[in-house]
């Protein structure tokens, strides 16, 4: 996630690309719904930049780094991590409510398994080193959270790539590797030690930086005070 700043004159400043590093978790219900939020600012922004290049870079963050391989039941989590069933349908209530609004049907009685992140991340990771890697990330958000998909195992990984185009093939022998998890575990790393400690979060041109899942606007005017920064 490191960049380098510079300082830009008015008229590179017009036509500089924009970069957004997004760090999220593809079992975070929010970063789904910040996902929507950005893709409707940067929409907007692009009807009145439609000239400039914007480009979104994925950064991994583990929500729940220690789970194992497997994964655990979703019951056992959800007592885990809220006190039970009944304080996770009080949260979810909320976060449904929210989604409706982006488009996001969730189905959070569909999930039957926590899964551990990390393979999904290390696909993140490859598809993005053979482009843009946004439509991976939406299939894994909409395979979990509206199909109810076992994201934790590579064979289903494997098949969410290929259906978004990528090679079946590659994507198994990548999965069968150690290929890119040293790269995810040192972002993941690099993000708790930048002070990121929950996600959503975007930063805009290495500059201004926006936690949670804001409205477009909060994101256009982030998007606008990186600019004018720069």
């Amino acid at each position: 996630m490191s960049t380098t700043l510079q300082s830009s004159s008015a008229a590179e400043l017009v036509r500089a690309p924009l970069f957004v590093d997004v760090v999220s978790d593809v079992v975070c219900p929010w970063c789904y719904v910040g996902k929507r939020k950005l893709e409707t600012a940067l929409a907007r922004w692009r009807a009145d930049q439609p000239d400039v290049a914007a480009t979104v870079r994925w950064h991994p963050f583990e929500l729940n780094p220690d789970l194992p391989v497997e994964g655990i039941p979703r019951t056992a989590y959800l007592e885990q991590k809220f006190g039970g069933k009944a304080r996770a349908v009080e949260i979810y209530t909320r976060v449904r409510a929210v989604g409706a609004e982006v488009g996001i049907p969730f189905d959070f009685d569909r999930i039957s398994r926590q899964p551990n992140t990390r393979d999904a991340h290390r696909l993140i990771a490859w598809a993005q080193q053979r482009g843009d890697a946004g439509a991976l990330v939406d299939r894994l958000f909409r395979a979990y959270f509206i199909e109810g998909r076992w994201i934790g195992a590579r064979d289903e990984l494997a098949a969410l790539a290929a259906g978004g185009g990528l090679p079946d093939d590659e994507a198994r022998a990548m999965l069968a590797s150690d290929a890119y998890r040293a790269e995810v575990e040192a972002e993941y790393r690099e993000a708790q030690e930048a002070g990121i400690t929950g996600v959503p979060f975007f930063i805009f041109n290495g500059r201004t930086a926006v936690s949670g899942a804001h409205d477009p606007d909060v994101l256009l005017e982030a998007i606008a005070a990186a600019r004018a920064d720069a």
